[in-house]
This record gives C-alpha cells, sequence and structure tokens, in this order.
C-alpha cells in the first residue's frame, strides 16, 4: 500500500521577544519542524529559503517592521582571502581539524561556557547547562558534523575551537561556533570560517553558510569581509555589494510570502510495503 504524506510542512510563528541583535526592537520567528525521512530534503530546501537550524527546528526571522536579519552565505569558487585572513591562515597552519559524527564532550563544553562567558554573557544561551548543550549538538535529524580544532605540543592536544556543522546538497551550514577567547591574537572565529571555505572547496561545494547577517549589529560587521558574499533578500539571493550594505537598513521590507516559498517543498511518499 502507498501512503501519501502532506505536501508541505506546517509553520508558525513566534510570540514577539526582543531582539539580540538591535535594541529596542523585537523579533518573532517563523519556523517549522525538522524530522522524518525528508528532513535532510526540507533542510536543504529552506536553507537556500534563508532559513536556520537549531536541533530539530528550522526557522527564519519573520518581524512585522523590520527586515535587517539577512542570511548569508559565501561563494567559495569565487572567494580569495585578503592578507589579514592570510595572516590568519598563516598564524594557524598548525592547528588540527578533527570532524565527527555530533557528540557532546566535557572539554566542548568547557569552551562553550568559557566562549559565553567572554563574548556573550548577557545573551540568550548564558544560562545553558551541560544538558542542555549536549542537547544542541546531538539532537540532529540531518546529516551533521562536529568540527573540532587541536593546538598540539608536548604537553598534548588542547581544544582552542568547534564548530557544528549540517552537510547540504549545496554547501557547509555552520549552524554554531565557538573557540577560546583567550587567543583573541589568533582571530580564530575567522580561521573556522576560512577552515570552512577550504573544506567546502575540497568537496567541490559551491556555499558556505553563515547563519544571519545584521547590518547595524557591531557582532555581525564580521561576516561582511569574507566575500563574495551572497544575502537572501526579497526572495533571492543577491550578492551583497558596498551600494546594497550603505543602504540595508533604510530600504523597505519587501514581499516574500512564504506560501511561494514553500511551494516547491514535497514530501516523498512511501515506498511500497
Amino acid at each position: 500500500m502507498r501512503h501519501s504524506l502532506p505536501q508541505s510542512p506546517q509553520f508558525y510563528v513566534t510570540a514577539p521577544q526582543p531582539c539580540p541583535y538591535l535594541a529596542g526592537r523585537v523579533e518573532r520567528k517563523l519556523f517549522t519542524a525538522l524530522q522524518g525521512g525528508s528532513a535532510d530534503k526540507l533542510n536543504d530546501v529552506l536553507s537556500r529559503q534563508g532559513f536556520r537550524r537549531s536541533q530539530n527546528v528550522l526557522y527564519r526571522p519573520s518581524c512585522a517592521d523590520c527586515a535587517a536579519c539577512l542570511s548569508a552565505r559565501i561563494v567559495v569558487d569565487g572567494f580569495q582571502p585578503r592578507r589579514t585572513m592570510r595572516r590568519v591562515l598563516r598564524r594557524n597552519v598548525n592547528v588540527l581539524r578533527e570532524a565527527t559524527t555530533p557528540w557532546a564532550s566535557e572539554d566542548q563544553f568547557a569552551l562553550f561556557r568559557k566562549y559565553l562567558g567572554s563574548r556573550h554573557s548577557d545573551g540568550g544561551m548564558a544560562d545553558m547547562d551541560v544538558y542542555e548543550y549536549a542537547a544542541m549538538v546531538e539532537e540532529t535529524p540531518v546529516r551533521s558534523r562536529i568540527v573540532e580544532y587541536y593546538d598540539e605540543d608536548e604537553y598534548g592536544r588542547r581544544l582552542i575551537a568547534v564548530c557544528l556543522t549540517d552537510l547540504l546538497s549545496d554547501g557547509l551550514s555552520m549552524v554554531y561556533s565557538f573557540f577560546d577567547p583567550d587567543l583573541a591574537d589568533r582571530s580564530l572565529g575567522s580561521y573556522v570560517i576560512l577552515d570552512h571555505i577550504q573544506i567546502a572547496r575540497a568537496a567541490n561545494l559551491p556555499y558556505v553558510y553563515l547563519g544571519y547577517w545584521v547590518p547595524g549589529s557591531r557582532k555581525m560587521d564580521y561576516k561582511a569581509r569574507f566575500k563574495p558574499l551572497e544575502i537572501y533578500r526579497g526572495g533571492r539571493w543577491r550578492e551583497l555589494d558596498e551600494a546594497t550594505e550603505a543602504r540595508m537598513n533604510t530600504h523597505p521590507l519587501e514581499n516574500d510570502p512564504i506560501a511561494e516559498q514553500v511551494a516547491a517543498i514535497y514530501l516523498p511518499e512511501d515506498e511500497t510495503g
């Protein structure tokens, strides 16, 4: 017997809450559950339409009066590191990378807490305990990896950076990354992005998805340095140039109806049993 599944996922909107990026504003998120045998396909399709993953949920901002949060991705083929980025690569030339199935460890959590305490002590993750951290890493219904970066010397190996990464059909999605804040001179946040560009290039994947770029937010300024960078705006990906970047804060909200975005999504029928 063949069973037909729903043709599109169900979407919901969160209640308004304070925006974590722009002071004095509120945010709402559009989200849908990510589950079942078609989770990878849904993650692929919605990532290409500006969504991000958090555990078993896909979401994107859905704010009534603001369109500042823009999904961003690096175009791997056109990327050439600037002089400062080449220096970052040289400073970290001896870093060891290990990519494994998403599994949380005590060393990861210790580094995560150290990073939050230094960089995001007032953020939404500040109170996360070890169980919540493990859920963030391990509760994934899609193809994911935990990418660890180590320093190694005569005293042994030391974990210095971590990135939870999803494997998409057209690229790598950097779900969440963190690093040792005591090594500020190493620019580890930029290094992890540069390394993911190298991984994507070696795998012939065209994009590295960075999450949201928010013009006017100092926390997000660094993403605009990785050019060519595309942003998802008005229902399509557009290259971010200087003129576009300059007018982001004043451009009116563009029509981008969710019904059009999900029109091509389908869940395949079960095989005959």
